[in-house]
């Protein structure tokens, strides 16, 4: 009889104990898929927008250059400047209940967009969007992080992190299939039932699993003053490129920029909870990755405006549809990758991967700081595979690197950091390629080059501009390059 009941209370324990991780494995898997939908969204949004400027440019009244561009930047501006202080926010209230907030604030802005009667309306619903984008950001990171446990967290950071740079890319094509064949307002119509549907998911599927700090504050002086210096450096840029300031006042703009950074940095050392906490810093795995990923960033933040502008440019003249399929290798070589190389770095550690990574992509670079007038989508094919390879054998280790190098309740901010980093590097990256290519480029050249016109077939023109997209290209190996240094300095181990 005690041995009957000793059996049954063993299986009794043996069907709880299966149940219960049954559901812990299809929760994460849950978290997985739901998180990577949210940054897909956001990340195809900020890009899905090129291929349609010169539709909105056409079809949308009193919109200026200076609107377009900063459809482009505004998007990033903010989404850069807020997404700290969003990580701080889910440390302190929930990173399960933010995310969803940012699917409806994403989910709203989209809906705005589509409706958009003037330019101006457009790049503040934009911004919008960007908000929503930045609450995505901020915390998917950190729930991955809380659901997996370490011998998984690569592979599944590493399928997210593809979803954001893919997503990126994919924009491209996407937002040239919907303008071509529905008009520029569906590039966001989209995201309206899926961000619905979403929204409903995260919030009856997604629980909290972190331990909530409300001791800390938000960094009000802080913020304001990172906020003041971004923009003061892109404004300078962008207002340079369309000629409204000389080079001497857009010089004394993008220095008021640096000085509200400079402050910055003061205040964080002065404040209980800074929007950047510098301490984090004297962590070298963690010091390592986010330098590596901010010039990752730099490198590879333009690579698609750059390779747009030259598709549908005066020596290709592409349409935008084309323009978007001549980039699918880029992303389908990092959507193939990603994913291994985040199983890898489960088992290996992120050091080697993640250099190796950044090797690729500067090869990859490097064959296209050599582009010529014309080149075919087969001539295209290898660059892109090594660039898209690239990021996708570098993104998933490093992000990985960063999230286990910290403690649970500084995950929220941790990935509020790195993604701000990215951010800042690839909205920095656009502004240094406009400044580029207005260099060589007359702005009333680039203007009808940016609207998809015919701009003729002066020669100078068109070496000037070639001459430009190399320079870039150049730079942005040499920002690979330097990357490198970083990744290798993280440490040695599994968890480095």
């Amino acid at each position: 009889m005690i041995l009957t009941l000793w059996f049954e209370q063993i299986i009794e324990i043996t069907i709880k104990t299966t149940y219960y991780w049954a559901k812990l494995v299809q929760y994460k898997w849950i978290v997985l898929s739901n998180t990577t939908l949210g940054t897909l969204m956001s990340s195809l949004d900020s890009n899905i927008v090129i291929v349609a400027i010169p539709t909105i440019a056409r079809e949308l009244p009193k919109t200026s250059f200076f609107d377009l561009l900063w459809v482009l930047l505004g998007y990033q501006l903010v989404t850069a400047s807020v997404l700290v202080n969003f990580g701080r926010l889910s440390d302190m209230f929930g990173r399960v209940k933010l995310y969803n907030i940012g699917f409806i604030v994403f989910t709203a802005g989209s809906a705005l967009s589509s409706i958009a009667q003037t330019g101006l309306q457009l790049v503040a619903f934009r911004m919008v969007q960007a908000l929503g984008a930045a609450f995505l950001f901020s915390n998917s990171a950190a729930i991955i992080t809380d659901a997996f446990p370490v011998n998984e967290r690569g592979r599944a950071l590493g399928t997210n992190q593809v979803a954001i740079v893919a997503g990126s890319v994919t924009g491209l094509v996407l937002g040239g299939f919907l303008t071509s064949f529905a008009g520029w307002r569906s590039i966001f119509w989209v995201n309206i039932p899926i961000g619905i549907f979403a929204t409903v998911w995260s919030h009856y599927r997604l629980k909290e699993l972190a331990k909530l700090e409300r001791k800390h504050s938000i960094d009000i002086y802080g913020n304001l003053a990172f906020v003041a210096g971004l923009a003061c450096i892109l404004t300078s840029i962008t207002l340079h490129a369309i000629g409204s300031l000389d080079l001497l006042e857009s010089v004394i703009v993008a220095t008021a920029g640096l000085a509200f950074l400079a402050f910055f940095i003061a205040i964080e050392r002065r404040v209980s909870n800074p929007m950047f906490n510098l301490s984090l810093f004297k962590n070298r795995m963690f010091t390592a990755g986010n330098v590596a990923i901010f010039l990752n960033a730099l490198a590879r933040g333009a690579v698609s405006l750059v390779l747009i502008l030259y598709l549908q440019g005066p020596s290709m003249g592409l349409d935008p549809l084309t323009a978007g399929i001549y980039l699918t290798p880029m992303s389908a070589s990092l959507a193939v990758l990603g994913p291994v190389s985040g199983w890898l770095s489960d088992r290996y550690g992120a050091r080697i991967l993640a250099s190796l990574g950044l090797v690729v992509s500067s090869l990859g670079f490097l064959m296209l700081s050599e582009i010529g007038a014309r080149i075919t989508f087969l001539q295209l094919l290898i660059p892109l595979i090594l660039i898209g390879g690239g990021m996708g054998i570098f993104a998933s280790p490093n992000r990985a690197s960063i999230m286990n190098s910290v403690e649970p309740e500084e995950r929220g901010l941790t990935a509020g950091v790195s993604t701000t980093l990215v951010n800042v590097g690839s909205t920095f990256s656009l502004g240094l390629a406009f400044a580029i290519i207005t260099a060589g480029v007359p702005s009333s050249e680039l203007q009808l080059i940016l609207l998809g016109s015919k701009v003729g077939a002066d020669q100078g023109l068109i070496h000037n501009f070639l001459h430009s997209i190399d320079l870039i290209y150049y730079i942005s190996t040499i920002f690979q390059l330097v990357a490198i240094i970083p990744s290798l300095m993280r440490g040695r181990g599994k968890s480095s």
